[in-house]
């Protein structure tokens, strides 16, 4: 061997292994940010397999990879990003357990989900006749997500009454209500609590057959949070029994394959993409980027990870509807999204795996010499 191919295989062996990435497919605005620093592969989430995984130092995922020992067992994996608010396919114990770190996005997409919530309730009211202002919403859940719904329908002129126990603790009564207050007083009652499955504070099936028979106002049922919050069973016989007078759902229990009559019965029915908003998805991939950097010990221009502009940024309120009504719908409208997944509710994961996100209120300028301010409260710019 000659001696410059022997000082040539000594460098080799002293240069570092470059940090191996495995990212869902699916996660935007990513393609193309941390392949100067490590070496990374991109998969569909039901691809990210144990064979996939085992020579990966990191992954970055969604809710549908179930992250646990099945995935990870002997992988080299010690760092786990999901790009999500919600971690409940993350096994924390077997995690902790087997030293891998691990983070989620929260509130990355709290203002997309209450973009929805907004607009399904101004789809509601235009269709049922109904003054928002005299109406009264119970949010169960007031974390990242249920306080921009909140903000919201105070703006809409709604009474709001806010459920969570653990803030009530912690912050103390006041501000807060029983979950039975929230059946009793509601003509709305939204959920936005994590899945909780043990515990003091569990919300799996929080909304159950005993819930539902405390209900005095024949309240209108959102679900935009997981699905197995709401017991979809006891839901639809409450339904059925005229307990509740509509529901608006997002998010389903053993989706991507939900109670199909459920879905038929429901006012409005999307595919699980409250939260998907191009800036939603925009500011996960930021939170995800950023951890990565922090332990690559490099830094990433995050500016870099923008969502492109809507198609069409522009709007005239229609004269026809109130025009904060208009803007807002303007900028996204669920009865599109229901009726697509109503034509084909065999198509539940593509359609939410291609989903075309949508842009927030910031995204938009308003064409209007009226009520500027309160656009501007809104987050909508003035064209």
């Amino acid at each position: 061997m000659y001696e410059k191919d022997f000082l040539l295989l000594r460098v080799i062996d002293v240069m570092p292994m470059r940090t191996k990435i495995i990212i869902d497919d699916k996660v935007p605005f990513i393609r193309g940010v941390l392949e100067p620093y490590a070496d990374v592969q991109y998969h569909a989430g039901a691809d990210i397999t144990p064979d996939v995984a085992r020579d990966a130092d990191m992954l970055i995922v969604r809710t549908r990879t179930r992250c646990d020992a099945s995935l990870l067992a002997g992988s080299r994996c010690r760092f786990i990003g999901t790009a999500t608010i919600g971690y409940d396919h993350i096994d924390t114990d077997y995690c902790r357990v087997a030293g891998i770190e691990w983070c989620n996005a929260p509130g990355c997409n709290a203002t997309s989900v209450a973009q929805y919530i907004t607009a399904s309730l101004l789809c509601h009211a235009i269709a049922r006749h109904i003054d928002l202002a005299q109406m009264c919403i119970g949010v169960v859940g007031v974390g990242h997500v249920g306080r921009q719904v909140e903000a919201q329908c105070r703006r809409l002129g709604m009474r709001v009454l806010l459920n969570d126990p653990p803030r009530a603790e912690k912050e103390g009564e006041a501000g807060f209500v029983s979950l039975d207050t929230i059946a009793t007083q509601c003509d709305y009652i939204t959920f936005h609590t994590p899945l909780v499955r043990e515990g003091r504070w569990a919300t799996y099936h929080l909304a159950d057959e005993a819930f539902w028979g405390k209900l005095e106002r024949r309240p209108v049922i959102i679900n935009a949070a997981r699905g197995a919050v709401v017991d979809n069973c006891a839901l639809e016989k409450a339904y059925d029994a005229g307990l509740i007078s509509d529901m608006i759902i997002d998010c389903w229990e053993n989706e991507p394959a939900p109670l199909l009559s459920l879905m038929s019965k429901a006012f409005i029915a999307t595919p699980h993409i409250a939260g998907y908003s191009a800036d939603g998805k925009a500011n996960a991939t930021r939170m995800m980027v950023r951890e990565v950097a922090s332990r690559l010990g490099v830094n990433i221009d995050l500016s870099v990870i923008q969502p492109p502009m809507p198609p069409r940024p522009y709007i005239v309120p229609d004269n026809r509807v109130q025009p904060l009504y208009a803007a807002i719908l303007a900028t996204y409208n669920p009865l599109d999204d229901s009726g697509a997944l109503k034509k084909n509710p065999e198509d539940f994961e593509r359609l939410r795996g291609e989903y075309p996100l949508r842009r927030e209120y910031a995204a938009y300028k308003v064409t209007t010499g009226e009520n500027i301010a309160e656009f501007k409260e809104w987050g909508f710019g003035i064209g």
